[in-house]
Formats: C-alpha cells, structure tokens, sequence
C-alpha cells in the first residue's frame, strides 16, 4: 500500500525534530540543478504543472533531515518511506510517499526472475555490483518493478541505507545530468557497531562499479569521527553536458 502527500504539519516537525544534514550532502548540493524539465509528451498539456514536481528524491528519508535542509535551499523534494511515523514529519518539507519499496520489488520480479535468485535477493540482499549500470539488468529495472515507475528527479539522494536491487531504479531515476548522492556503512564497519551483517556493508569500491557508467565527481572510503563509523560515499552525475566550469565541481566544505 502506498500513499503520497504534501500537506504540511509544522507541529510533528518540531516536536521531533530532525538531525543536522549529512555533510557529505551539503558539500555537494550544490550541483543539483533545479530547473524541471518538460516532458515533451505533454509540453503542451494544461493538466500538469511541472513546476510544481519535485525535483529531488530522498530515498529512505526517515525523519527528514536532508527534506528539511534542501527544501530550506530550496529545493521541492519527494521523501520515500515505509515507516509512517518517521513520514509524519516531514510533511512539512515537501511530497512524502509511504512505501515499501524492498516488498515491492521483490513480487514484481517473481514474472522475470527464477525462484532461486528471488530467495537469493530476499534474504541476502545481493546483486552484482558489475551488473548495475545506468542500464539495469533485465527484469529489474522495468517501471512496473517499483512504486516510483517513470519518474525522474535533478538528484538522486540515499543515505545510511544499502538494498541492492534498488541501485538500478535509482539510476534510472536521474534526469540527464541528475546527481546521484551516496553514502552508507562499508565493510569494516563491523568493528565499529551495527549494521555488522555483510548484505548492509558496501564492498570495497563497490560504488564505483555501481557508477561506472556515470561521470564520477567525488569518491571516498573513510573513517569518520561522532560517532567513529566506515563509510562508503560518491557523488555522480548521469550523462552530464560538456563541462564548462570547472569551479562548479569544486566541493562547498571539506
């Protein structure tokens, strides 16, 4: 079940208010272009204002932290969740939709994928990583795979989450020169605390091969401090114009 809104509710908001930004987001923001393009099937069309679309998607949003910050930048921003509770905060903030997308995936691939790689991908989580490109693998990137279909979005933005069939949608997601912002736990991270289990822990480079047919702006793998956590970040953008300036790829903080 599904359910999409944009009704504010500033009370929810500040009882629980949510915690500051991930900087890695913040240092990267700034590419996210936020013009919306015109669908040029209805550029004519009276019945849809596009302006009005979101023009980010925050995938796993929580309680809306990076929804606050960039709708403060002002950015319109779609939340995706399965957790209502977490959902009902960030109404204020921009569109939200409750789903839960991992479930959904999962039963549409039952009409393409074989029984075996469906217990493979439910209870372990895996696909190969060099399988994923813009282009996903068969079966997994068709819009009836996930709640979203054809929508697209200037940016792409996951955060402390990792459920690999998702990584083909997300690509798909992104509007020529979309940016595509990650950054979750990596494999090491399992001396530090949880998640520990390998299915929730990028592999060394794993984002990279993920990306591999993006233009790859950051990359890092690195230890970070309150609290001491391993993580694994990119920053990509999907088949970007020729590059112009090359100060618009300068970070914004370090």
């Amino acid at each position: 079940m599904t359910s999409s809104t944009n009704l504010p509710n500033v009370h929810a908001a500040l009882v629980n208010p949510p915690t500051p930004p991930s900087e890695w987001v913040v240092r990267w923001a700034h590419l996210i272009d936020r013009s919306v393009p015109l669908d040029p099937q209805i550029r004519h069309s009276n019945e849809l204002n596009h302006e009005s679309e979101p023009q980010v998607l925050d995938l796993a949003c929580g309680s809306g932290r990076h929804m606050k910050w960039l709708s403060e930048q002002g950015h319109k921003v779609l939340g995706v969740d399965k957790d209502p509770a977490s959902l009902e905060q960030c109404r204020s903030y921009g569109e939200i939709l409750q789903v839960d997308l991992e479930q959904d995936v999962v039963q549409a691939s039952h009409q393409t994928q074989s029984t075996e790689r469906l217990t493979q991908i439910s209870d372990k989580g895996l696909l190969n990583a060099p399988d994923i490109k813009t282009d996903a693998p068969k079966g997994y990137a068709d819009a009836q795979c996930w709640s979203l279909g054809n929508r697209q979005f200037n940016a792409v933005i996951v955060t402390n989450y990792l459920w690999r069939p998702l990584f083909p949608h997300l690509l798909r997601a992104l509007r020529n020169n979309g940016v595509f912002i990650y950054e979750t736990f990596a494999l090491g991270h399992e001396a530090l605390g949880r998640p520990r289990r390998a299915e929730f822990l990028l592999k060394p480079g794993e984002l990279l091969q993920i990306c591999a047919n993006l233009r790859i702006i950051a990359y890092e793998e690195v230890l970070l401090t309150h609290p001491e956590r391993f993580v694994q970040r990119i920053v990509a953008i999907r088949a970007p114009k020729e590059v112009s300036n090359l100060e618009r790829f300068r970070p914004t903080s370090r």
